[in-house]
């Protein structure tokens, strides 16, 4: 699934670990006696995480269809192949970290796919927006998964490594389940935020308010928000978002749109009325069409000011 990151184990031989030495030979040992782990897509979220898996003594196997980004693991200390299949053949677990369902199936059961004959284990895990790529760098993700109970504890300690909340939320599916519908409600409540902001600051009787001085007052009062405390969409209220550098890295409007069509579908299929996820849903796909899809999903406060001035 999108967004989400998807472990795979096949079966293999046992391993003995060696006993820890100390100094630069007891790390080569300690990190050769962990079984090495597959990583299929080093984006801006897989190789942080990857490296996270690195500075837990995992030796990693990775790849990726740009070069740029397999430089970057191999520098950090992977080894890197060609192919998802070639990492396949040398790794017992494998993590993808992938854009989308379509390169979900092409990496896994394409020509040179993971699968390749392989029979295979995979825990499903959606991941929570908390500022992703800041998140995944401090090790700070929360990871949602679905599958069998005894196969996510098999996969609960390489997840350890790279998150601090790791949820079994029930059977297959569940953690993406959990995942769109945390996002839809983050998609509603960053609208709801930049409207409220960009109203606070039109507001003609008062000749507007300061946009730090309505955070503060939002922040301490019953709209608080983590759209409006941790991740505000107004440029110059708080540094080391998005809007703070023009709505650049985060987490796409492309991603958003794509999650809530998946909350859409997920409510006609169950009849659950989802007035304000479809209302978000339009927004973030004319925002798609209207030269943001690239940008941070919370650069909906730049479009709406955009959308006023026409």
């Amino acid at each position: 699934a999108s967004c989400s990151a998807a472990a795979a184990q096949a079966a293999s031989p046992a391993r003995v670990r060696a006993p820890r030495l100390s100094g630069a030979a007891g790390r080569h040992r300690w990190m050769a006696s962990k079984t090495p782990v597959g990583f299929v897509g080093l984006g801006n979220m897989g190789t942080p995480m990857a490296r996270n898996l690195l500075k837990n003594g995992y030796p990693i196997i990775a790849t990726d269809t740009f070069p740029e980004s397999r430089k970057e693991l191999l520098d950090s200390g992977a080894q890197i192949l060609d192919s998802p299949a070639d990492v396949a053949e040398k790794a017992d677990r494998i993590i993808t970290m992938l854009p989308s369902s379509p390169n979900v199936i092409e990496v896994y059961t394409g020509p040179n796919g993971i699968l390749n004959g392989k029979s295979i284990q995979m825990w499903p895990a959606g991941m929570k927006h908390l500022a992703r790529v800041g998140a995944a760098s401090l090790a700070k993700l929360t990871f949602m998964v679905g599958g069998v109970e005894e196969e996510f504890n098999a996969a609960q300690e390489l997840l350890t490594c790279m998150g601090a909340n790791v949820l079994y939320c029930g059977q297959v599916g569940a953690g993406q389940a959990a995942k769109i519908c945390n996002n839809m409600l983050l998609a509603i409540g960053m609208i709801g935020t930049a409207e409220t902001m960009n109203l606070g600051i039109r507001y003609e009787h008062c000749w507007g308010l300061d946009p730090k001085l309505l955070t503060e007052i939002l922040n301490m009062s019953s709209g608080r928000c983590w759209s409006s405390a941790s991740y505000n969409p107004v440029p110059g209220v708080m540094e080391g978002v998005p809007s703070a550098n023009n709505y650049q890295g985060g987490f796409s409007t492309t991603l958003m749109a794509k999650d809530l069509g998946f909350a859409q579908n997920s409510a006609t299929s169950t009849r659950a009325p989802a007035p304000l996820g479809s209302l978000a849903h339009q927004i973030f796909r004319t925002m798609c069409a209207r030269g943001y899809a690239n940008k941070d999903f919370s650069s909906v406060f730049q479009f709406l000011r955009e959308e006023e001035e026409q």
